[in-house]
């Protein structure tokens, strides 16, 4: 069993910033990709930003410039820095963690006012 547990959601106001992280844990010690993906009301599920097991990140053009993803030494914990947040941003945010399988924590709620 593999879980993956979210935090760091909220309310921001317009250009502020906010720090995701996502821990994993269970019986797999070390995955090869990891990243985020939002879904907006009424819209389909997008990828906003991954990095592999060696450190290497991508990233959606929408927060190209603004997220930074970031993985911890033991590769079980990941970091999203959001930065200058617009109210586009808004939505739930979720985890994932992909090794053989694909796990998906059960998101976390992040609001943009304007």
């Amino acid at each position: 069993q593999v879980q993956l547990v979210e935090s760091g959601g909220g309310l921001v106001q317009s250009g502020g910033s906010l720090r995701l992280s996502c821990a994993a844990s269970g019986s797999i010690f070390s995955f090869n990709v990891m990243g985020w993906y939002r879904q907006a009301p009424g819209k389909e599920r997008e990828l906003v930003a991954s990095i592999t097991s060696g450190g290497s990140p991508t990233y959606a053009d929408p927060v190209t410039g603004r997220f930074t993803i970031s993985r911890d030494n033991g590769k079980t914990t990941i970091y999203l820095q959001m930065n200058n947040l617009k109210p586009g941003d808004t939505a739930v945010y979720y985890c994932y963690a992909a090794e053989f399988y694909v796990y998906w924590g059960r998101g976390t709620q992040v609001t943009v006012s304007s």
